[in-house]
């Protein structure tokens, strides 16, 4: 065939190809006008007047201000998977002394569920934390003896004993606690935050993952990258993972004999082919792969600079232990952490791995403590110094509880704990939250909460409220609903925490 005609048919099957719109490739596009109309509709209310007026947000938010003064601009959300022990950590129960090898109560289990790993045990032998207690800060806030870093520290850090879920296996509890819902596919809250308040740093991304490896990984738990999508919400939100080893993100560098005028002229010329293809399908995802394209080559050179600890004084290395220059230690992600805060990464979300103890929970928790608790208080003391406390807000917490029961065997040294969503610990700091406080009580089985629940969702708008933003007007439009963090069901501010 000759090469015209060759060109022509060509042409004629991408026309045709473009005509011929799948019914998904239709509602695909029908949605990006929806979504821009509720971004409009953001836009508008963002702009309305607020009580206290708004905070300008970053580069590309949906938002052109807060709904209110934010408190804080950026997180670090250090979450804990598998669900850390409250009674072994924070929750002192010191009456469990008297109930040790006896039987929990049915009227404090009152028939709730259980998980099916304990549900057909003939006992449920109460396991009392072999850890002592003692109170530290003004607000007398229960620290176990395991932590030698963390009472140092209790006047910065807002704890709450009354967190709860309906989640009661792993990933749904996880899925739920960043996302909003127990089932996947929504924006975790790292894109919620990407979305509405934009960037800080164009040649960084706003949102960026970094999975912590785990001295003892005895149980380690899938984390897969879906707890850090964007959802129904534009790809460009996603979180950006940071990698432990080699790159710190893949294919960053430019491979072997390409430089970077070579890189750039590609770039250009994908850039033009895409902008082509955007204007005969009209897909958002597209305009999303070029931003993300120009966003990589920016990157190329502020993040090695950004990885790069040399320009760490000792003093600080040193502050933050032993393991800050071993890569993939939860130390070194600490510190990186605090690297990307203060180069304007709006959300840094850190997982470390092994906190679930179904056996030989005193076995393994020196080592699930020791690895977080001075790197913890390096971060908090860091940031203080730095001036970027007051506006970062530090996350530390797991997806629930676990039981006061031990699962399996018991003796008075060793025990293993089951999954406990009735009722788990979490704690804040910084960012506008109450220093050197306590909020919410459990039972003397730290089973039921006795006194100010907090549910996700509730502890969902608490966080949005100290971004300056509202989570009942915080929306975007997806299959005819304005779909919110916080869900449908009721939720509120929880006031107390609030510095």
């Amino acid at each position: 065939m000759h090469p015209l005609d060759q060109a022509l048919t060509n042409e004629s099957l991408f026309q045709e190809y473009a005509r011929q719109e799948t019914r998904r490739q239709f509602f695909r596009s029908a949605g990006f006008g929806l979504g821009t109309a509720a971004l409009a509709s953001l836009g508008a209310s963002a702009a309305a007047p607020a009580p206290r007026g708004g905070t300008k947000t970053g580069i590309g938010a949906a938002l052109p201000e807060t709904h209110f003064s934010a408190k804080c601009k950026n997180v670090i959300y250090l979450h804990m998977v598998g669900g850390p022990s409250q009674m072994d950590l924070f929750d002192y129960k010191p009456k469990m002394e008297e109930f040790y090898d006896k039987d929990l109560p049915e009227s404090i289990r009152n028939g709730q569920r259980l998980t099916t790993m304990t549900s057909g045990q003939k006992r449920f032998p109460i396991a009392p934390s072999k850890y002592k207690f003692a109170q530290h800060g003004k607000g007398g806030a229960w620290f176990s003896d395991i932590w030698k870093w963390k009472p140092k520290m209790a006047d910065d850090m807002c704890i709450i004993k009354s967190m709860h879920t309906e989640a009661i296996n792993h990933e749904p509890a996880i899925t739920y606690i960043q996302t909003g819902n127990q089932v996947t596919g929504r924006p975790c809250l790292g894109a919620w935050m990407s979305y509405g308040l934009g960037s800080l740093n164009q040649n960084l991304p706003t949102f960026v993952v970094m999975v912590a490896t785990p001295t003892n990984q005895e149980q380690i738990q899938a984390i897969s990258a879906r707890l850090w999508q964007s959802g129904y919400l534009s790809g460009e939100h996603a979180g950006v993972s940071f990698r432990s080893k080699g790159d710190p993100i893949l294919f960053i560098n430019n491979p072997p004999g390409v430089s970077s005028d070579v890189r750039r002229k590609t770039l250009d010329g994908l850039k033009k082919l895409n902008e082509i293809n955007h204007e005969q399908l009209n897909d958002p995802e597209t305009q999303t792969r070029i931003s993300q394209y120009e966003m990589a080559f920016r990157m190329q050179a502020s993040v090695p600079d950004l990885t790069d600890l040399n320009k760490e004084t000792a003093k600080t290395l040193e502050m933050y232990g032993p393991d800050v220059k071993k890569p993939g230690s939860f130390a070194n992600t600490a510190l990186m952490a605090r690297k990307l805060v203060e180069k304007g990464v709006r959300f840094v979300q850190v997982y470390h791995n092994n906190w679930d103890h179904h056996g030989n929970l005193t076995g393994r928790m020196n080592y699930q403590v020791t690895d977080v608790d001075q790197p913890c208080h390096a971060l908090i003391q860091d940031l203080k110094q730095r001036g970027l406390l007051d506006s970062t807000l530090v996350i530390w917490g797991g997806e629930f509880g676990r039981t006061i029961y031990s699962q399996g065997g018991l003796s008075k040294t060793n025990y293993g704990r089951d999954h406990h969503p009735r009722c788990f610990t979490m704690w804040m700091a910084g960012g506008g939250i109450k220093g050197g406080y306590v909020h919410g009580e459990t039972d003397d089985f730290s089973y039921n909460i006795v006194k100010d629940p907090v549910h996700l969702h509730d502890w969902h708008a608490t966080v949005l409220h100290l971004l300056g933003l509202d989570h009942e007007r915080f929306t975007y439009r997806y299959q005819g609903l304005d779909q919110k963090l916080t869900g449908v069901e009721k939720s509120s501010v929880i006031k107390a925490l609030l510095a």
